[in-house]
């Protein structure tokens, strides 16, 4: 998933979190719509299951990892979508260290353990392993499972592939590395805490798997709902059943814009604070419109039609206009914002009633979005202006000139004064107007005295 092609969002920064609440459940709305079938739409946040074997088992995960020791443990679940370097736990330091995070032992961490005596090595794996580790990951010439490995059938003395008995050497190095990376899988063994290798360097194995998990863990939610992506932003469509919802998608789509969930929206947490929408499976590119039934936006619109995920930017709440309960903004002054996995989306709450041209309302409130992003508050812009007006501070123009007749009456303002101020804003020379209290003939001439006198 590759979100670079969103616009920038207005998610309150203070929602941002890695983990969304665990206690999160309950439907947003108390007017959504319950389906006929069996129950009615799960909107309990949930987390995906993961342990170290569907790590192993995992075919879109770009690191070549293999199993090391520790099999009795590889249903132990991982909980956390962040990565532990627990280098100080080696040294008898366990304040901080999460049992279901994924631990990393990096060439920093082997090095340590190398110039060990064998006594206080021993010591400072078992005290290390026997924290119930969900799962340890080997990096670097370590991981490559090559020395000394019981999963390779090599035995646990750190003998090579030459086969020659010589305790402690391999590929992955010589004398007291070797042993150390000998009793690593001797200890994951004995406490049966899944030992993991990977090839790749610390760097590159702990930024796939914050890729990995962050997809398997991320906290989920499903909504009832439209979503529909308008000119690059993502308006999720709210409200009561009948209010017009699916009309509404059917119209925008037929506008070009972009469809990507109808009636069920799988909604997902990524941190920094975002929230993802897309469609159920089984439902994936249908919309339901009353009176024509099922259809198939791809089939009748073509690719350009549907997208498969989107970020939600806004939340469109529909509502009847009779509506006594739901206070209308009139003016826009006030940002409004619904929670949605701990995540605070802008929310806009848009009257229904009969001939009200609804998608161009809503394509205008992603024109607007866009605009509020980019820094560009309308509605607030043009109450600073009345209140500057009404304050008695300077206009526009003249405060781009702060020096100029400070502290003079309007009326001895130098001549030409609004033409400069003109010729400096547009950049080209302009005219000056003759004032209404001076003619625009030549003056008289004045030298000498007037003809017919003496």
């Amino acid at each position: 998933m590759n979100a670079d092609d969103d616009p920038p969002s207005r998610a309150a920064p203070s929602s941002s979190r890695t983990n969304a609440p665990d206690g999160a459940s309950g439907l947003d709305w108390p007017d959504d719509e319950t389906f006929v079938t069996a129950s009615a739409v799960d909107a309990v946040a949930r987390r995906n299951a993961m342990s170290a074997r569907m790590l192993l088992d995992e075919s879109t995960l770009d690191l070549s990892l293999s199993l090391l020791a520790g099999r009795a443990g590889l249903d132990r679940p991982i909980g956390h979508t962040r990565i532990q370097k627990s280098g100080l736990a080696l040294a008898g330091h366990y304040h901080g260290i999460v049992a279901s995070r994924v631990q990393i032992l990096g060439q920093t961490e082997q090095s340590y353990l190398a110039q060990l005596s064998s006594d206080a090595r021993q010591k400072a794996l078992f005290g290390f392993f026997g924290l119930g580790l969900s799962c340890v990951v080997v990096t670097g010439e370590s991981g490559r499972g090559e020395s000394g490995r019981g999963e390779s059938g090599r035995g646990e003395s750190g003998r090579g592939e030459s086969g020659k008995g010589e305790p402690g050497k391999g590929e992955s190095g010589n004398g007291e590395s070797g042993k150390a990376a000998a009793e690593i899988v001797a200890c994951a063994d004995a406490t049966g805490a899944p030992l993991i290798g990977s090839a790749e360097r610390s760097s590159v194995t702990i930024s796939g798997l914050h890729a990995l998990l962050d997809e398997r863990l991320a906290p989920r939610k499903r909504l009832h709902g439209v979503l529909i992506d308008v000119f690059g932003v993502g308006l999720l469509l709210m409200g009561p059943s009948g209010v017009g919802k699916s009309e509404c998608a059917l119209d925008l789509v037929m506008r070009g814009h972009r469809l990507v969930a109808d009636d069920v929206v799988e909604c997902d947490y990524r941190p920094p604070g975002m929230v993802f929408g897309c469609p159920a499976k089984l439902l994936r590119h249908h919309l339901e419109v009353r009176g024509l039934g099922i259809l198939n936006i791809k089939d009748l619109f073509g690719v350009t039609a549907i997208r498969e995920r989107k970020r939600i930017d806004v939340v469109v709440r529909l509502v009847e206009e009779a509506s006594e309960e739901i206070e209308l903004d009139r003016m826009g002054l006030d940002d409004r914002f619904h929670a949605v996995l701990g995540v605070s989306i802008p929310e806009l709450v848009i009257p229904v009633r009969p001939g009200r041209d609804m998608a161009s309302i809503l394509e205008v409130a992603a024109r607007n979005e866009l605009l509020k992003n980019a820094g560009h508050h309308a509605a607030r812009e043009l109450f600073g202006a009345i209140e500057r007006k009404v304050a008695g501070q300077p206009s526009t123009q003249r405060a781009a000139h702060p020096g100029a007749g400070a502290g003079k009456p309007r009326d001895s303002e130098p001549r030409g004064f609004t033409q400069r101020s003109q010729e400096s804003q547009f950049g080209m020379r302009a005219i000056r107007l003759p004032r209404a209290d001076e003619s625009s003939a030549p003056p008289p001439v004045t030298e000498g005295p007037p003809r017919g006198r003496r």
